[in-house]
């Protein structure tokens, strides 16, 4: 008896698939669950598996677009083992296949902070259908705060349900597994093309073609697949590629223009192209924008402004950096001495190192120091916790762990929240002086910049100095400008005379 095989459905808004390619040719005998078929909707491609063993007939060839639901192929029931001669022998007995025990598994957003409402699935690792064992990772969740690893809760096949970039609630289905019991995950064959193309190499099979709905949009368009980048999984080109593509070609022959007739001069064409892109917000990124518009619009903010000769620090720095690093394993930057400086001041003005929550202002007796980290994603802050207790060794020990890890997008929310105050470094990308946000609820912020040689008067002599410019962002329903002034020349003063860190005064 003979099985159709129809086109199963593979999304919601999909309707028609192309065959990508076929793995066995016709009069092929297939085993049941093997790969006989690769299928390519606009967003992604897949695996067809064959329903039962028996000899393959194919209907729809290579290459053909296809609506959901239609048969594709039959599988011919054939007792015993195919008459034909390159059928393949019974292998030996490997470990047996995990058997499905008809229970079901619905994973959903864990909760993953106090403040964290929602979550986008940034990337799945695993395809729908995979099957995956149990603590194996199968996605990376991304929250405002912080990216984490999903790890599957049951062994078994994979059903996705939230796709990627998708944002979802705290409790919201990701995704369901089919539950099965002993055995190991099912070996897949490493599918060969049966043509392959003159130096394809390396090139995945999704590598510059484009989906259904992409091809079609080209073909109207008249432009060949070549002439356009594809910006989906592995380089397909998507129906967005489609659309935003334009074709590529010389300038047209100017007309002759007629002299007797004076005409508007024309508007020249402008060289080079013209492309637009749009990508999605990250929900880090729209967090930073929900919340720097709202210190703006919540917080009397001020900045004040000093700079620093940091000649001592430098004068220091080179001094004993060698042995610094001999002893601790670790470079002595600028970063732990303006940490120091900072936690020095905080215990003499303690409203800078202050909060408001509702009708009260919270004093810390603790200085958990942020530093303002740039990266790929976005700003994070991560947090140096009680850094007016660790040596300057440990300081810079704390900001380069911390910054390694909020560039991998490692960072876990507890080490992100909590600061009392922060620091961030613009210099290092060259600015010159800036006023940096406050980040709440903190209200306070110290901006350090870049230091450049600049002419001073030293003992009613003109010298030249490196020189920084410091900026001091405050709230200042909190803290008064006495206290912010005086705040910044404490700082100050630490920093050009680095032996008061050591005697404290």
């Amino acid at each position: 008896m003979a099985q159709q095989v129809k086109v199963p459905a593979v999304g919601e808004s999909i309707t028609e698939v192309t065959i990508a390619n076929w793995l066995k040719k016709d009069g092929d005998f297939v085993k049941q669950d093997e790969i006989i078929a690769e299928l390519e909707s606009d967003k992604a491609t897949f695996e067809l598996p064959a329903p039962q063993d028996g000899v393959l007939k194919i209907i729809k060839k290579g290459g053909e677009v296809v609506p959901i639901g239609t048969a594709i192929c039959e599988i011919q029931d054939s007792a015993g083992a195919p008459a034909k001669s390159e059928a393949p022998k019974a292998e030996p007995t490997k470990a047996s296949a995990p058997k499905p025990t008809g229970v079901v598994k619905e994973m959903k957003v864990p909760a993953v902070g106090e403040s964290i409402t929602e979550v986008t699935i940034s990337t799945w690792l695993k395809k729908d259908g995979d099957f995956v064992n149990l603590d194996e990772v199968i996605a990376e969740v991304e929250s405002d705060k912080a990216t984490f690893e999903l790890p599957a809760e049951a062994s078994g096949i994979l059903r996705i349900v939230a796709k990627e970039n998708q944002t979802l609630p705290i409790g919201g289905l990701i995704c369901k597994i089919e539950v099965a019991e002993g055995g190991a995950a099912p070996e897949k064959k490493e599918a060969t093309p049966a043509k392959a193309e003159a130096g394809g190499g390396n090139v995945n099979y999704a590598s510059g073609h484009p989906s259904p709905a992409a091809a079609k949009i080209l073909d109207e368009k008249g432009i060949a697949k070549s002439e356009v980048q594809g910006s989906g999984k592995d380089g397909r080109i998507t129906k967005e590629d489609a659309e935003k593509a334009q074709k590529s070609s010389s300038a047209a022959p100017a007309k002759e223009s007629k002299p007797a007739v004076a005409t508007a001069p024309a508007v020249p064409a402008v060289a080079g192209g013209r492309n637009i892109r749009r990508e999605k917000m990250t929900s880090l990124r729209k967090t930073i924008a929900k919340r720097l518009v709202a210190v703006k619009n919540e917080t009397a903010m001020l900045t004040t402004f000093n700079e620093v000769d940091m000649k001592p620090i430098m004068e220091l720095r080179s001094r004993y950096k060698d042995q610094f690093k001999e002893k601790y394993g670790v470079g002595l930057g600028f970063m732990s001495f303006f940490t120091k400086a900072v936690c020095a001041a905080l215990r003499e003005f303690p409203a800078v190192n202050a909060s408001i929550e509702g009708d009260e202002i919270v004093y810390h007796d603790y200085c958990d120091v942020s530093i303002a980290v740039s990266t790929p994603r976005g700003l994070v802050v991560p947090v140096i916790r009680n850094a007016e207790s660790l040596g300057m060794h440990q300081i810079e020990s704390e900001v380069i762990r911390l910054a390694t890890k909020g560039r991998d997008g490692k960072l876990s929310i507890d080490e992100m929240t909590g600061g009392t105050f922060s620091i961030t470094n613009g210099g290092v990308f060259g600015s010159m002086l800036s006023t940096p946000i406050i980040n709440p609820p903190q209200a306070a912020i110290l901006g350090m910049h870049n230091i450049v040689e600049r002419p001073v008067v030293v003992g009613g002599q003109v010298v030249v100095r490196p020189i920084m410019y410091l900026a001091l962002s405050y709230d200042h329903r909190i803290i008064d400008g006495r206290e912010s002034v005086s705040f910044l020349v404490r700082v100050k003063q630490m920093l050009e005379d680095p032996g008061r860190l050591i005697l404290a005064i």
